[in-house]
């Protein structure tokens, strides 16, 4: 315990052994999912089913390791949703490049962040991005997450009149999630430990009764799956290694070039968003604002994407899940190695694991957004309206464009555009120009069809 105590400072941090356990658990089993959607995407691209299970497993399980001992943070890793399906349907789609080609590019990018990372690039930018826009990206995250999870549990549908609209209640897998937000309500109302982990527990066993009566399998236009786990004795298929096309980048650099810069900016974003929003709701910002061991933890995410490409899988980032370990108590990097520890396990109890629904984990996020989304309480709406309109956009465009990099990119543009107009330029640092400058560039590219 001693050790554990002077590795992860938990006693300080205002924590203690069980809760950090809890916590990595609850935030293993809120991005559990990934196990079986990033090698399903992984797959299309013509990397075997197999193969990027167990890259997708290690991968994770190596970035977060490297998140806990290099920063000491609950912040967990694994290939990231958005950048898998960049890299298998577009890279290897719409571009027709083969997947080595997309795995040298995260490679080459990976490479670009370690480089940014010691030049404390990514550091300059997650500190300096104005407080105001701090609390707006933490609000916006919380929509963000909280609409994910109530499109993949089908309580909100696509609507051709109204754009969205209420799924069928009637369906045990659109139903259930709502008793699992009114169960981790109940169980915070009364104090009790491990509210959000039981929460997604109860929910999955309210899931088997289900499926055991027929009601879960009312609704035949769903794509389900049976919630019991099944051991069909499969045997561990191990990784792609090093499975690179460095020929390609002589013959099509500029396409190269442009594959590496959509996973490059895409990522950057997405990470600083995700890092300062867990980081503000778990209270690890120093009373400056800033994010202390801010260079470590952005290494990990550069250590994890060389690693996912060597091991044959797409981009590894910080998952926004790891908000939910940080509201179920975790403040240190103890939760983290529980993370990865169960990432490891998984290699081998992967029935298990895959075998929760995404409804069980639907009250877990849809409590968590609730919780972020109540930064909007601290931005500051009416001073200066640069701060105003910046965290505003910031809040609405991510969920509503599906893109935390997004977010973060309307509200910086429009801050800055703003401190220009309204005569303080000289707010504005050089992280900042240099990252209004990058968005231009994708706007640019994007407004042309290049990417």
């Amino acid at each position: 315990m001693e050790k554990l105590e002077k590795l992860f400072k938990i006693k300080e941090r205002g924590s203690n052994v069980r809760t950090e356990v809890i916590a990595g658990v609850t935030t293993f089993l809120a991005m559990a999912y990934i196990l079986v959607v990033n090698p399903g995407y992984l797959e299309a691209a013509g990397i075997p089913w197999g193969a990027a299970f167990s890259a997708t497993a290690i991968s994770a399980a190596i970035a977060t390791l490297c998140m806990a001992f290099f920063a000491n943070y609950p912040v967990a890793l694994a290939s990231g949703m958005g950048l898998n399906a960049f890299f298998a349907f577009t890279v290897c789609g719409t571009m027709g490049y083969s997947y080595q080609v997309a795995l040298t590019a995260i490679l080459i990018e990976g490479l670009i962040f370690m480089l940014l990372s010691l030049f404390k690039f990514r550091e300059a930018l997650v500190n300096k991005i104005p407080g105001n826009l701090k609390f707006g990206i933490t609000a916006g995250i919380g929509l963000f997450i909280t609409i994910i999870a109530l499109l993949n549990s089908g309580i909100v549908v696509a609507d051709p009149g109204t754009t969205v609209a209420l799924g069928n209640l009637g369906y045990a897998q659109v139903a259930l999630p709502l008793f699992g937000l009114l169960i981790i309500g109940i169980l915070e109302h009364y104090k009790i430990p491990g509210s959000i982990l039981l929460g997604i527990i109860i929910t999955w066993i309210l899931g088997m009764i289900a499926e055991a009566t027929g009601w879960y399998l009312v609704n035949p236009d769903a794509k389900l799956y049976s919630v019991f786990p099944t051991f069909d004795g499969s045997a561990f298929q191990p990784p792609l290694f090093f499975d690179f096309d460095f020929g390609f980048i002589g013959k099509n650099l500029a396409s190269f070039i442009l594959v590496v810069f959509t996973f490059l900016y895409t990522d950057i974003f997405d990470t600083v968003g995700t890092l300062i929003g867990v980081a503000e709701k778990g209270n690890l910002l120093d009373h400056d604002g800033k994010l202390p061991k801010a260079s470590g933890a952005l290494m990990a995410d550069a250590v994890g994407t060389v690693t996912g490409a060597c091991l044959g899988t797409s981009t590894v980032t910080s998952f926004v899940e790891s908000s939910a370990g940080v509201a179920a108590g975790g403040k240190t990097g103890l939760a983290s190695v529980v993370t990865a520890i169960l990432f490891l396990v998984s290699l081998v109890l992967a029935p298990i694991f895959t075998a929760i629904p995404s409804f069980a984990t639907t009250p877990a996020m849809l409590y968590v957004g609730l919780l972020m989304l109540s930064s909007v309480k601290k931005v500051d709406f009416g001073s200066d309206i640069a701060d105003t309109i910046g965290a505003f956009l910031a809040i609405i465009m991510m969920p509503l464009t599906y893109s935390i990099a997004n977010g973060i990119m309307f509200g910086m543009l429009s801050w800055v555009i703003l401190k220009i107009f309204i005569g303080k330029a000289k707010e504005i640092s050089g992280v900042m120009w240099i990252s209004v400058s990058l968005f231009v560039i994708y706007i640019a590219l994007k407004v042309t069809g290049i990417i």
